[in-house]
């Protein structure tokens, strides 16, 4: 094809899409479409894609998760797999780590989709940009080829489901999706649910009194912790019925004191400032993603544990709202029939992605071989003398000149390392949490002679760090660890920043008794080395460290799994309602037979569920569900039988429901008036369900400390509260029908005003 001129290559789109309409097969088209996308790369962008690029491109077709070592490329190998799968005219996306990621590759790819005659679009915009409109959205989605970010097409899902109309809807039918940084979406991002807050709670004033009372405790006394859980002891439960003059901490009516306290203890004991969430500069509680070290404006905890934490910090408490919708990354891209994904360290964790996501991991060959040296790691007791030996080869590596990357585990450690080199004079910059735009530009550069760089997490991941002139003489990009990762996989993509496309450089971890990762290892075993000054071997060093970590993140696994089998409950339900919402939307309306008879069982279920039948009683139950206008014939139904009642009540119902109908003009009008009806009635009740389901996971999880299976409790609770939705659901429909008012703007378009 190298022989062919520009037309006769950009035509084979068209020939390719004919011959898919013809029966061919997509995998048959795969050689020719490859190499059509292999010299469209070298005409526009002048790179050629090599071997490796083409294998991980034709692993990524086939579904697999590959790892491809960083630097090797992955956003051109990423054309190939796009541009076949996209002949087919269904959504092809490609999420990535973050908003400039998304903006930068969609901008340096798209000339090249361009040529080749399709469209392609960034579903996220620049920094500064106003918002998508739902019509801006139908347009990216439309698009060909989509790059955005795991968040944004998270979101975008959710507000799809929330459309009150059927043109309203922007999202194309999932199809086929290649996840960049595959592991830290699938797996680092995955347990916290995306979640849309929407009406507000009443908002409680205990959160200020519990706050108060739990600086009051102490541990082992009053309080317990125990892998990242904390509850009050015997005595602690005495003490909170002293201070809160109250008998039962546990019983029914204390509930709300009950939830404050744990939510208190949450906050003060496993929440730490800089590590899980800074306070920024409008004096806002802002989240932390552990894996990155980013900040996450906007989104917040649910339950109450924001504003506990708020409560902690001494800021303006925010409104507590409802969750109107939510879906973890598990299920969002599970959703894709064809979902494949990459990334530079995600073999470690293929047994985990099997039994999740059911994919297998494909390891693809670097394009030259690796020559970094990864040094064995330096084992330390103390943070002081671990952070003092850093400092040390720092210093001695920046002093020659060589660019030093110096990776921390959170922000506290950064702001630490940071005081440490100022106090030696060298300049330095610092990445922790900053926005994308200034990370990428950061990160760019700490390949060049003599940058010290001081990054949180994975900041700038995504971003190559090319060596600048002279610097591979002095030995390539030094990474200096700090700290015992949460697992090995960070410390892999850590290493990975050096060394990248056969260069050199070299890696080296410190770490100690005091890291983060190993808190796992017990305090007793701490105060028994580090305290006191006790000799330990190397040997036991290394053991004590590594088991720590190991327990970490057998820990992670755990925890990911559990949120996955919760996630299997809302996700079945969800399916559900979703499923009716779009039947309604796109026309399906209820029978008039429906109505009545949901209307009758109504009536049924209030005959003989109310012990005595006055006639205030039946008066309430018309007002409420039926019309506001009262009928003589109630008036003496306290002389009625109950079955006498019921079908006066049905008679009357039959009446209201003959002039409801005759008030349409025809029956197009009395079927949208319906289902908008039916549509509001679903919406309210699955809002109340999520929220009870997304609290309900909160509160399960202490069970499991009287023996009782967390899952299993949740199940059976998701599955009760399930059924009683589906009776608020019938009796809202009625009430909306037999209440609503039909009103119509300008433009003739129906709106209806609900009871």
């Amino acid at each position: 094809m190298r022989r062919w001129d520009d037309s006769r290559l950009a035509a084979m789109t068209v020939e390719f899409k004919r011959r898919l309409e013809e029966g061919t097969p997509l995998d048959s088209l795969l050689p020719e479409a490859f190499a059509v996308v292999c010299e469209a790369d070298r005409r526009i962008l002048g790179k050629d894609p090599y071997d490796c690029q083409i294998l991980g491109a034709i692993a990524l077709h086939e579904c697999y998760l590959a790892e491809m070592n960083t630097g090797e490329g992955k956003t051109l190998t990423a054309t190939m797999p796009l541009y076949l799968n996209a002949l087919t005219g269904k959504s092809c996306i490609l999420v990535t780590a973050n908003d400039y990621l998304a903006v930068r590759d969609a901008e340096e790819m798209g000339p090249v989709y361009e040529f080749l005659g399709m469209r392609v679009r960034a579903g996220v915009g620049r920094e500064g940009d106003e918002g998508f409109t739902n019509d801006d959205k139908k347009e990216i989605y439309g698009a060909d080829i989509v790059y955005t970010t795991h968040g944004v097409l998270g979101f975008d899902y959710l507000f799809n489901n929330l459309v009150s109309r059927a043109e309203d809807r922007f999202l194309r039918e999932f199809y086929y999706v290649i996840i960049d940084e595959a592991d830290s979406v699938l797996l680092d991002a995955a347990q916290m649910p995306l979640v849309i807050a929407g009406a507000p709670r009443v908002q409680s004033n205990l959160y200020g009194l519990a706050d108060f009372f739990v600086t009051t405790l102490k541990e082992e006394r009053d309080y317990v912790e125990e892998e990242r859980s904390v509850w009050l002891t015997d005595e602690g439960v005495a003490y909170a019925e002293r201070f809160f003059g109250i008998e039962g901490f546990y019983a029914r009516e204390n509930f709300e004191i009950n939830r404050h306290v744990t939510l208190a203890l949450r906050a003060h004991v496993l929440m730490e400032r800089n590590k899980d969430y800074v306070i920024s500069e409008k004096g806002e509680v802002t989240l932390l993603d552990n894996g990155t070290g980013r900040l996450m404006p906007g989104m917040k905890l649910r339950g109450g544990i924001h504003q506990a934490l708020e409560a902690k910090e001494k800021v303006d408490l925010t409104q507590e709202t409802r969750s109107v919708a939510a879906i973890t990354y598990q299920n969002l891209f599970l959703m894709f029939p064809r979902m494949s994904g990459m990334s530079g360290t995600i073999a470690d964790a293929k047994q985990e992605l099997r039994m999740i996501y059911k994919k297998r991991v494909a390891v693809v060959p670097p394009n030259r071989p690796l020559v970094r040296e990864d040094r064995p790691d330096r084992f330390f007791r103390k943070a002081e003398d671990q952070y003092e030996a850093a400092v040390e080869e720092i210093l001695r590596r920046h002093s020659s000149g060589q660019p030093v990357l110096v990776v921390m585990s959170t922000i506290a450690d950064t702001q630490l390392i940071s005081r440490l080199l100022v106090e030696r004079q060298v300049a330095h910059s610092v990445l922790n949490a900053n926005n994308a735009y200034w990370e990428a530009q950061i990160i760019s550069e700490a390949g060049q002679k003599g940058v010290v760089t001081v990054s949180s997490g994975m900041a700038g991941r995504g971003t190559d760090i090319r060596l600048g002139p002279g610097v591979r003489e002095l030995g390539g990009l030094a990474v200096i660890g700090v700290g015992r990762m949460a697992n090995v996989r960070l410390e892999r993509q850590a290493r990975g920043r050096a060394g990248r496309q056969g260069d050199p450089g070299c890696s080296q971890f410190f770490v100690s008794l005091e890291d983060d990762a190993v808190a796992g290892v017990g305090e007793k075993v701490l105060e028994r080395y580090v305290d006191h000054d006790r000799r330990i071997s190397a040997r036991k060093l290394r053991r004590l460290i590594n088991g720590a970590q190991k327990r970490e993140e057998e820990m992670a696994v755990s925890a990911r799994q559990m949120s996955v089998d919760y996630d299997k409950v809302i996700k079945r339900q969800r399916n559900m309602m979703y499923d009716v919402r779009n039947r309604l939307l796109d026309g399906e309306s209820l029978q008039t037979e429906t109505i009545q008879r949901l209307a009758n069982e109504e009536t049924h279920a209030f005959v003989h569920r109310t012990k005595q039948l006055l006639p205030g009683d039946i008066n309430r139950y018309i007002l409420n569900h039926l019309s506001y206008v009262l009928d003589n014939r109630f008036l003496y139904s306290w002389r009625m039988k109950r079955g006498e009642l019921e079908e006066a009540i049905r008679t009357f119902t039959a009446g209201i429901w003959r002039k409801k109908m005759a008030a349409f003009a025809s029956r197009e009008e009395l079927d949208t008036f319906v289902r908008l009806c039916a549509l509001k009635a679903i919406d309210d009740a699955w809002v109340e369900q999520v929220d009870y389901l997304q609290q309900l996971q909160a509160v399960v999880g202490g069970r499991a400390t009287a023996q009782r299976n967390p899952i299993f409790e949740y199940h059976r609770e998701a599955y009760q509260s399930f059924l009683r939705m589906q009776d608020t659901i019938r009796q809202d429909i009625v009430r909306n029908v037999f209440l609503g008012e039909a009103e119509y703007t300008k433009t003739g378009e129906m709106y209806v005003l609900f009871p």
